[in-house]
């Protein structure tokens, strides 16, 4: 018998032991050499997969979203590509790193955030993907300090918070807190992919009066890959070419 058939019966036990499938292993002894047993435990391993991956993506709320495949690298004045892609490699989440994307309305960033939650889903982490507005308007709306803390583990136990569309609206003083809550809970511990259409010179004005806007940006940008994106607007450009197409089709339908 070679060494990887030794090995093999001892590597087929220990993946029963991680599935706790302790009727097999109580007889073990028996049918440990059995030539089905390896496809059982494949099927299990399998099926507990397609499961996972399931509940966590209905826990994930991503949405739909555009593939990178189908994404318009051309039409951003500024993206870089490769850095996207280094980012698909999951590094970031790996060392609880964070990521920040800025730039401009429509220039594809939550697309881009989407694409990145959906890769670190498919590889086993988990994921939760809100906005802003719905983060923190859900927090605040929150009346006691046991409902605050039970919210505040959803916001801190995943592996990776995608927190979409920062700078598209004002906030006070309790929200700014309420994001410095979640933003130091994570800090150091798990990852952060944030979106924002502001530079952080301008979160002052996001978070007007908020005594903790300096500490939220240090604690964001310790650890974080800031990326720029810049460009005219996906959906602007959309709406131009339907509008064009709209007029092309009433001057080839009117009378002459």
């Amino acid at each position: 018998m070679t060494t990887s058939d030794q090995r093999a019966p001892a590597d087929l036990e220990a993946r029963a032991k991680a599935l706790s499938l302790y009727g097999l292993l109580s007889h073990w002894s028996e049918i440990g050499g059995s030539s089905w047993v390896a496809d059982l435990i494949g099927w299990e391993e399998a099926e507990r997969a397609r499961r996972s991956l399931e509940r966590r993506l209905k826990t994930a709320k991503i949405g739909r979203f555009k593939p990178l495949c189908d994404f318009d690298w051309t039409w951003p004045t500024q993206c870089d590509q490769g850095a996207i892609a280094d980012l698909m490699g999951l590094d970031f989440v790996r060392h609880a790193h964070n990521v920040v994307l800025i730039g401009p309305n429509g220039v594809g960033k939550t697309t881009l955030a989407r694409n990145i939650a959906h890769q670190a889903l498919l590889a086993g982490h988990t994921v939760l993907f809100t906005t802003a507005g719905a983060m923190l308007g859900e927090l605040a709306a929150l009346d006691s300090d046991s409902a605050l803390r039970r919210r505040l583990r959803a916001y801190t136990q995943p592996d990776l918070v995608c927190i979409d569309e920062i700078g598209y609206l004002s906030y006070g003083d309790r929200h700014a807190d309420l994001l410095f809550e979640v933003v130091s809970r994570r800090y150091e511990a798990k990852s952060l992919l944030l979106t924002t259409n502001r530079p952080f010179s301008e979160w002052p004005e996001v978070f007007p009066n908020a005594a903790c806007v300096v500490s939220l940006i240090d604690r964001i940008i310790h650890h974080a890959e800031i990326l720029a994106i810049d460009g005219e607007s996906y959906r602007a450009r959309e709406a131009r070419e339907r509008s064009e197409k709209r007029m092309a089709l009433r001057k080839k339908k009117k009378p002459s």
